[in-house]
């Protein structure tokens, strides 16, 4: 035997002594597919169906399947269209609340082969998964588990028709990222004709069992919901934010809130924000002109993937099958924001200093800069508070930090600070609580310095930190703030240099467009649009849809409650049917004289703006009179899904109608047995 034979193993075994261990995991930790889940941290949301050609946004289960007809749809397109936005997948409603099956499913007959479309030969969720295959997309489905169609839902026989129909999606369309089980469940539908409201017993569902066949079909496949056995959760509101600090962890015995969990719980359920790019989840024409901005889209991307969640961002299609203009084009306008900020990281490659675990190169502080977010850096156990210190090449200028925690070990930090070398002395820039998955900030100011300091200041294990990086937020032209006040004055008001240039006929302003010096009497309403013009820059539009200003009204009777609070153009108070002596049920409402008679064209409805949804109401009936004796009603029907989403509704008519007098009746409350409305509106014909 050679000198070097006898001499290498040894060495070996002597540097393999030498090597520090990583840290032992701290509280719970994520399972593999949890870690590739947030890993992809931005993906569409795609709810198309009936309600597509009913305009509504929950489906009652009685309607035609032969209505579903998209003339020009073509799932390749649309996949390569979220790709070249930035976005990761897709998930698509494969069954909403109407039952209707977006693939020829042998479970009912309200499904894909009942249409109009293809000569019902067609299949939606074979054709996504096929174009997300083909683009490099991973692909999820949404399966309904509320089904106001099933003869048999809130039985036992729909329990397995709704196992079945899992497994149809799950076992015939290849790899399946994300499955989405929604909260709404229960309450009134079509139930094969019974008309009735139904209430479903607790675990009706039987989630572990369902969780146990996702793990047997789709092992990587991620469970969005799904009682206390899935893996992702809600982030507590349909506007896409989470809460700050934010964990992802809830505790088993303590449960936790969804929009920023429980500190160092034992069960890793990570959080998704969930918006969507217009204002109701599914397509509606009158929408057209709301679509949220590449500005706003920016913020909730802070608000959201910025404090660790994930974005679901939703994009219905239209009824030829299409993704519209006006949201392909927010799309790519938020893609060149992400872009522009995150294409340069002034701490990339950047020198780091500061003790390490064991003196062990693989957990050494030039971790954070490397541009790898499995490797992190560490250090010995009991030094829960170090310190490290970042030197650029040269000085730069940032105002957005980005820290990012190495999860598989556990979520640990509970308080940060980073510091910037200014003039001879630190100075403090921003102060934090939580990291998790990454946490992304803005400064309060733009900051120019060489040398960043980032001091971990409450953590009760060591902390095991895998980036630090500095960006430039992009300069943006923001989208104005469009207000009315009770006198029927209108106010646009937008930072950043520029002209504001605005239309009150539905088009869009250019630069040839009214300009907005002070403010203007806009006393009937309709619909509102500005934006920024600077050079031959245009910025993002606004769009505000106003009623008639509400001077002159007056109420004429109410069966309950001070009706005024319904007029008075603030938000924060409410007309509400829950006096002292005890709540006073639905149906509620009242009758308002408007002074004179208009051509009405519809009515708005805004809920209660406090986070309560008591007395919030999802079903309504407005009617219309001439002299307050006859009446006639205009319209009658539900707001989809209020609680979740309480934005202002606004019910177009038919028809216009004329009328002085209008009366709204509220017929049923989301929760509690009481009415409640923080505004009702009317929208005068053009």
């Amino acid at each position: 035997m050679s000198f070097l034979s006898r001499v290498l193993p040894a060495l070996a075994l002597m540097a393999s002594a030498w090597a520090a261990s990583p840290p032992a995991p701290f509280g719970a930790v994520p399972a593999g597919r949890q870690v590739e889940w947030q890993r992809m941290e931005y993906y569409a949301f795609v709810h198309f169906g009936l309600n597509t050609w009913t305009d509504r946004e929950w489906g009652y289960g009685d309607e035609d399947p032969k209505l579903f007809n998209p003339s020009s749809f073509d799932a390749r397109v649309i996949v390569r269209q979220f790709k070249e936005a930035g976005m990761t997948g897709v998930v698509l409603t494969a069954k909403h609340h109407d039952g209707f099956c977006l693939w020829p499913t042998k479970t009912t007959d309200r499904n894909i082969s009942k249409s109009a479309w293809q000569g019902g030969k067609g299949d939606l969720v074979r054709d996504f998964a096929q174009a997300c295959k083909a683009e490099g997309m991973k692909f999820g489905v949404y399966v309904s588990p509320w089904d106001r169609s099933q003869p048999e839902y809130g039985r036992e026989g729909y329990v397995k028709v709704f196992h079945e129909q899992i497994r149809e999606v799950l076992g015939n369309y290849g790899p399946v990222f994300e499955i989405w089980f929604d909260g709404a469940n229960g309450g009134d539908g079509w139930y094969g004709g019974a008309k009735e409201t139904r209430k479903i017993p607790p675990n009706y569902y039987d989630f572990p069992k369902i969780v146990e066949m996702v793990r047997r079909l789709q092992p990587q496949c991620v469970v969005w919901g799904g009682g206390e056995s899935g893996d992702a959760r809600w982030g507590g509101s349909e506007q896409g934010h989470v809460g700050y600090p934010h964990w992802a962890t809830l505790d088993s015995k303590r449960g936790g809130s969804g929009a920023i969990g429980f500190a160092h719980g034992d069960r890793w359920v990570p959080a998704e924000g969930d918006t969507s790019i217009r204002h109701g989840w599914f397509w509606h024409q009158r929408e057209d002109s709301q679509v949220k901005s590449p500005d706003k889209l920016l913020q909730v991307w802070f608000d959201c993937v910025g404090r660790g969640a994930n974005l679901i961002l939703n994009v219905p299609p239209n009824r030829t099958g299409q993704l519209s203009a006006p949201d392909i084009a927010s799309l790519n306008g938020f893609r060149e924001l992400r872009e522009i900020m995150l294409s340069k990281d002034f701490a990339r490659g950047a020198k780091a200093a500061a003790s390490f675990r064991g003196s062990d190169a693989k957990f050494a502080p030039g971790n954070l800069t490397d541009g790898n977010i499995d490797s992190y850096w560490t250090v010995d156990d009991g030094n829960n508070a170090p310190s490290v210190e970042i030197r650029f090449a040269a000085p730069a200028t940032f105002d957005v930090i980005r820290l990012r925690e190495q999860i598989r070990l556990g979520q640990r930090v509970e308080g940060f600070a980073l510091d910037a070398w200014q003039g001879d002395d630190w100075k403090e820039i921003h102060k934090g609580s939580t990291i998790g998955n990454q946490v992304l900030a803005r400064l309060s100011s733009s900051c120019t310095t060489d040398r960043l300091r980032l001091r971990i200041t409450a953590s009760p294990a060591v902390p095991c930190i895998s980036e630090l990086a500095v960006f430039r937020a992009p300069v943006m032209m923001v989208a104005p703030s469009i207000t009315r006040d009770a006198a029927g004055k209108l106010s646009i008001s937008v930072q950043g240099a520029g002209t504001i240039r605005y239309t009150t006929d539905g088009s869009d302003p250019s630069a040839a467009s009214t300009e907005y010096r002070e403010p203007v009497v806009f006393p009937s309403g309709g619909t509102v649009k500005a934006r920024i013009v600077a050079g031959d820059k245009l910025g993002p539009i606004a769009t505000r849809a106003l009623g008639m200003v509400k001077t002159g009204w007056k109420v004429v009777s109410a069966t309950a409650g001070d009706a005024r609070n319904a007029m008075d153009e603030n938000p924060k108070t409410l007309w509400q049917t829950h006096p002292t002596s005890g709540e006073l049920p639905p149906p509620q409402g009242f009758v308002i004289d408007l002074g004179a008679e208009v051509r009405i064209a519809g009515f708005s409805y805004l809920p209660r703006q406090d986070g309560i949804a008591h007395g919030m109401t999802d079903r309504y009936r407005f009617e219309v009179s001439r002299d307050g004796q006859t009446w006639s009603l205009a319209a009658e029907g539900e707001f989809s899904n209020i609680k979740a989403n309480p934005i202002e509704q606004i019910v177009p008519l038919q028809a216009p109608v004329s009328a002085r007098y209008f009366r709204f009746t509220g017929l049923h409350a989301v929760e509690k047995n009481h009415v409640t409305a923080a505004e009702v509106g009317v929208i005068a014909a053009p």
